[in-house]
C-alpha cells in the first residue's frame, strides 16, 4: 500500500478545483485520532467529523442528542491525527437553528476551539440565510440536503427523498439556494441517482453523495459502516470494504481465554 507523505493541508479551493478538473473527491467520517491518522496516511481528500458519531460511536438511536461539546471533543481528536485532509465538522442539532448569533458563535467555536477548516449544516432554502451569515464571517460552509438526519421526525424516518416530482423540484431549489448563499460544497444524501446528477450539473460547487449515485463529484461514507463496525443500520448505499469486527472479536476472545487459563502474562510481559 502506498503511503501519502504530503503535508500540505487541502483547502476548500482544492476541493472546488477537483470538480473543475473532474477529479472525484473522497470523503470519510472520522471521530478519533487513530482513524484520522490512518485516513490521512493513505490520502483521503477530506474528513467529515460527522454528528453520526452519536449513532455509531456513542450508541444513540439517532444524531439528535449530540451536543456541541461532543463535536468539539471529536473534532480536536481528528485534527490532531490528520495533517493533509480538509477537516469538516458537523454542526449538531440546535446549534444553528435558533438564531443567527448562535449559528455564527457555534460555527466559530468549531473552527477556533475544534480546529476544523469548515463546518457542515443541514437544510436548503430555509437555511440559506444562516449559511450566508456564517460564510460572511469567513467560515466555510458545506451544505447538506436530501435526507437530512436531524429532520427524521418531520420525514418520518430515514427515507429516500426526491422520488416525487414536488420533492425533486424542492431539492433542486435547495441546492441552488445553498450555492447562492455561499456554501463551498454540498452533501446529497439518499436521493435518486438521476436527481443527484441534475443537481450536480445545476450547481458550480462540488456535490458529495451518500446514497446518491455515481454522478456526484465525490462520495462520503461512515467509516464504521465500511469496516463492519456498526450493525445497527445497514443502508443500501453502503459497501463493506473490510470486516474488522471479526478480527477484533477474535483478538478479545483469545485474550480472555489466555487470562482465564493463566497463559498471559508470560515472563516476556513481566518486569524483573
Amino acid at each position: 500500500m502506498e503511503i501519502n507523505t504530503v503535508t500540505k493541508r487541502n483547502t476548500i479551493l482544492d476541493i472546488g478545483l477537483m470538480k473543475q478538473k473532474q477529479e472525484k473527491i473522497t470523503v470519510l467520517t472520522a471521530y478519533d485520532y487513530p482513524f484520522a491518522q490512518l485516513m490521512d496516511r493513505v490520502g483521503i481528500d477530506a474528513i467529515l467529523v460527522g454528528d453520526s458519531v452519536g449513532s455509531v460511536f456513542s450508541g444513540y438511536d439517532n444524531t439528535l442528542p449530540v451536543t456541541l461539546e461532543e463535536m468539539l471533543y471529536h473534532t480536536r481528536a481528528v485534527v490532531r491525527g490528520a495533517h493533509q485532509a480538509l477537516i469538516i465538522a458537523d454542526m449538531p442539532f440546535m446549534s444553528y437553528q435558533v438564531d443567527i448569533r448562535d449559528a455564527r458563535l457555534n460555527a466559530g467555536r468549531l473552527i477556533k476551539e475544534g480546529g476544523a477548516q469548515a463546518v457542515k449544516l443541514e437544510g436548503g432554502e430555509h437555511m440559506a440565510t444562516t449559511i450566508r451569515a456564517i460564510v460572511d464571517i469567513d467560515i466555510p460552509v458545506c451544505g447538506h440536503i436530501g435526507l437530512t438526519p436531524q429532520s427524521i421526525h418531520r420525514m418520518g424516518g430515514f427515507k429516500v427523498q426526491g422520488r416525487e416530482d414536488e420533492q425533486a423540484r424542492q431539492i433542486l431549489a435547495d441546492a441552488k439556494a445553498v450555492e447562492a448563499a455561499g456554501a463551498f460544497a454540498l452533501v446529497l444524501e439518499a436521493i435518486p441517482r438521476e436527481l443527484a446528477k441534475m443537481v450536480t450539473d445545476a450547481v458550480s460547487i462540488p456535490t458529495i453523495g451518500i446514497g446518491a449515485g455515481a454522478d456526484c463529484d465525490g462520495q462520503v461514507l461512515v467509516i464504521h459502516d465500511i469496516l463492519g463496525l456498526c450493525d445497527k443500520y445497514s443502508p443500501k448505499f453502503v459497501k463493506r470494504y473490510a470486516d474488522i469486527s471479526t478480527t477484533i472479536t477474535a483478538g478479545i476472545e483469545e485474550y480472555i481465554k489466555e487470562v482465564k487459563e493463566g497463559e498471559f502474562p508470560t515472563t516476556a510481559h513481566s518486569f524483573k
